[in-house]
């Protein structure tokens, strides 16, 4: 997943700053905004529920370890789906098919981010006794690093991409508070819904060259115009996950509220940017209109649970 790649033939880069910037390019980091603010949300109304309240540790310890599970399963992703995106005329010049980096530097950043991730989790063992985080981070990247492999078997590789979003204010709950309850299963339902939503209109750019390679993805199978209904009934089954989390938990309030209200009229102006026969502003629909909802439905979330 990712808005069109800027890597282009020739741009061989020499120093390892070059190849850096040309790596975190290709793996679009910015796309952390995604799962980030749901997981500082679920990590914030977890401290204020817990015993042992939220420390600038515990904030850390989350943001280290998002980035790294991010990372190492976007390294994870565009090393398995090397030959495909060669094959693939919108995305033949990324880093690895574009030959601007080799695989293996894909696979060394999988390798210290794996070992960052788990590092990170082993920080709340040690800073509050939590033994979760680390127990269970090898089935974390496990999961996060195979969405790749579902697209050659099922087209529920979307809702899979989801769920490994999704994992993120479940995990950040965990790493809190040790247990799970469900405000945090209501939230990653919620991302898991939101994100197989947008990445099924993100697809539709390779309904022709999915179907051609055999590529498993909603849009090969039902065409783009059914595609981008079944993208908006997934949205409009997150909006109510939405509203039960709202409901459910008392530390949010208005401002949730009208965070929810935004994000629905978003959802709505996203899929008027896409058309079946016009595909052009799917970049806009997919990152921004997405963004602005990750980090509005976050922002708005933590200030009433810090509120109240």
């Amino acid at each position: 997943m990712g808005s069109q790649d800027a890597m282009t033939a020739g741009a061989t880069p020499t120093s390892f700053l070059s190849r850096l910037m040309v790596f975190a390019g290709d793996i679009k980091i910015s796309h952390t905004v995604f799962a980030l603010p749901w997981a500082l949300l679920s990590m914030v109304l977890a401290g204020k529920t817990s015993a042992h309240g939220l420390t600038v540790l515990d904030v850390g310890l989350i943001l280290l370890c998002m980035v790294t599970a991010r990372t190492a399963a976007m390294s994870a992703n565009r090393i398995l789906d090397a030959r495909l995106d060669a094959a693939n005329p919108r995305t033949k010049w990324r880093a690895i098919p574009g030959g601007v980096l080799p695989a293996r530097f894909f696979f060394a950043a999988w390798v210290l981010c794996a070992a960052g991730f788990v590092a990170a989790c082993g920080g709340f063992w040690w800073a509050n006794g939590n033994r979760w985080p680390v127990i269970l981070s090898p089935l974390v990247l496990a999961f996060v690093s195979a969405y790749p492999l579902l697209k050659r078997f099922t087209r529920l590789c979307h809702y899979y991409l989801g769920a490994a979003l999704g994992l993120a204010p479940v995990c950040a709950w965990v790493a809190i508070r040790g247990d799970i309850a469900p405000p945090p299963l209501l939230m990653g339902g919620a991302v898991l819904l939101w994100t197989a939503g947008f990445d099924i209109i993100y697809a539709c750019q390779d309904f022709q060259s999915d179907r051609e390679l055999g590529v498993f993805s909603v849009p090969a199978k039902l065409g783009i115009a059914r595609a981008l209904w079944l993208s908006r009934l997934t949205h409009a089954a997150c909006l109510g996950l939405l509203v039960l989390l709202g409901l459910s938990v008392p530390q949010l309030g208005v401002l949730f509220w009208i965070a929810v209200a935004m994000a629905a009229a978003l959802l709505v102006v996203e899929h008027n940017l896409v058309k079946p026969d016009d595909l052009s502003k799917v970049g806009l629909a997919f990152f921004t209109v997405n963004g602005v909802i990750s980090l509005m439905i976050g922002a708005l979330g933590i200030l009433d649970v810090l509120r109240r």
